[in-house]
């Protein structure tokens, strides 16, 4: 059986870190906590690597219309 985008999604709300590619070239990694149907995003523990320096962002809200791509984070 097929699954949906949003089923995969709901795979990952246990914990495990995430990598979000958005509009822009940025790149964030956190803990997915939750999302809606527009695919706004909350991450806790948000971290984005700025010229080599990683930015500790702690909890963030990503709006939908930004995300490229959410991949699981290898650590």
């Amino acid at each position: 059986m097929t699954k949906r985008p949003l089923e995969i999604l709901d795979q990952v709300l246990n914990g495990q870190p995430v990598i979000i590619s958005l509009k822009g070239g940025r790149e964030i990694r956190g803990v997915l906590q939750g999302y809606d149907v527009h695919l706004n995003l909350v991450l806790d523990r948000a971290e984005e690597e700025i010229d080599g320096q990683v930015e500790k962002r702690g909890t963030l809200i990503v709006r939908g219309d930004n995300v490229i791509y959410i991949s699981p984070s290898v650590e």
